[in-house]
């Protein structure tokens, strides 16, 4: 098992940078893909950014943050990182990291066996 929390959120102006940290207990950290997910007021919770475990060789993106959002991982401390540059409006929501025991990274948020509480991202134009 694995519990998790995410720090780095805050309010930020358009066009500005935010990096989001996800610490994870336990000795396996290693051994889960993760993944970043958000949820705006009123929306379904949707798919960020996600890497593989080990690694981390494989990354994935939504079509809405790629080549402006990086994941990457330490696994010496635990922790997935969510770089997130030329921030916009519509990135305003609570961004949660999830773990996946399964070497293989997916989009949808219910295959992920555990979840952060979640921080909140605001920019504002």
């Amino acid at each position: 098992q694995v519990q998790l929390a995410e720090s780095g959120g805050g309010l930020v102006q358009a066009g500005g940078s935010l990096r989001l940290s996800c610490a994870a207990s336990g000795r396996t950290f290693s051994s889960y893909a993760m993944g970043w997910f958000r949820q705006a007021p009123g929306k379904e919770r949707e798919f960020v950014a996600a890497i593989s475990r080990s690694d981390g060789t494989t990354t994935r993106y939504a079509d809405s943050v790629k080549g402006r959002f990086t994941i990457s991982r330490d696994n010496a401390k635990n922790t997935v990182y969510l770089q997130m540059n030329s921030l916009k409006s519509e990135d305003t929501a609570v961004y949660y990291c999830a773990a996946r025991d399964n070497p293989f990274i997916v989009v949808v948020p219910t295959r992920y066996d555990y979840w952060g509480q979640g921080t909140q991202v605001t920019v504002s134009s």
